[in-house]
């Protein structure tokens, strides 16, 4: 069974680069982050990966909302509210939003997470800020509504698609690792922001462990067979790299090759 992957662009942050690394950047220049969520489709189901933040939440924290996540994805043919199967990576504020669009799915998250954002973690300012509480709430309330699987460390999530545990940026950050033509393609989310997160071996300063942080980058580094397999959270070169989907903007496809020669 083939799988496909696309990433969709639904938001942008314009910043330097010594605000992406802890300890700075000597050489600071201009690294935007974007915004992005993800699909997983086959001929058997669709899997959507995160769910972005709306506009309320891009009014309250200064990002530019280019596309509501709905409209990005109903641009590819998916209708967000048939979808049956949501992976939620972490609950930031950025890839936790918009639930509601999603009235029939299952949302996928790690046992860890929710113990992360709804215990005493949540009490330190520095930690809770980029959470949102209203996403939260989303989440826990559809626990009892019982429309959330919870996954304690690595799992199956379908044949050709695991989920695997890599705390550090989040205490259960989750990637996604899914089986293509091209090889296992590594969903990274927020393991690495940028392919330069990987590269230098230093963490994006938003971090709950640092040293977990680090250990992932190892972990992650065996999930894939190139850092072409390897697909960042945040960084705009996702679609400069893949081949875009025709007529349709900011969606590029993650289970072809790169149309040029990856970092390496």
């Amino acid at each position: 069974m083939s799988n496909r992957i696309y990433a969709v662009r639904y938001g942008h942050l314009d910043r330097l680069s010594d605000l992406n690394f802890i300890g700075g950047d000597d050489h600071a220049q201009r690294m935007p982050l974007d915004y992005f969520v993800w699909v997983i489709k086959s001929e058997a189901r669709t899997i959507v990966v995160d769910t972005g933040f709306d506009a309320a939440g891009a009014a309250q924290r200064g990002r530019t909302l280019l596309r509501p996540v709905g409209a990005g994805l109903a641009a590819m043919g998916v209708d967000a509210r048939e979808v049956q199967d949501v992976v939620i990576t972490h609950m930031h504020y950025d890839h936790a939003g918009n639930v509601p669009l999603f009235p029939q799915a299952r949302f996928h998250v790690q046992d860890a997470e929710m113990a992360y954002c709804t215990g005493r973690a949540m009490t330190h300012p520095h930690l809770a800020a980029p959470f949102d509480a209203r996403n939260v709430m989303d989440m826990v309330q559809r626990t009892f509504d019982g429309r959330v699987v919870f996954h304690a460390g690595d799992d199956e999530l379908y044949p050709g698609v695991t989920l695997h545990h890599l705390p550090g940026h989040t205490l259960g950050l989750q990637v996604v690792r899914v089986q293509t033509a091209r090889g296992p393609v590594v969903l990274a989310s927020d393991a690495i922001h940028f392919w330069a997160n990987l590269q230098r071996a230093i963490p994006f300063p938003v971090v709950a462990d640092v040293v977990a942080y680090l250990e992932a980058l190892r972990k992650l580094q065996t999930l894939a067979p190139s850092i072409d397999h390897i697909i960042p959270g945040h960084d705009p070169e996702v679609l400069q790299r893949f081949v875009p989907e025709p007529d349709a903007a900011d969606i590029v496809r993650l289970d072809l090759a790169p149309m040029a020669r990856g970092v390496s």
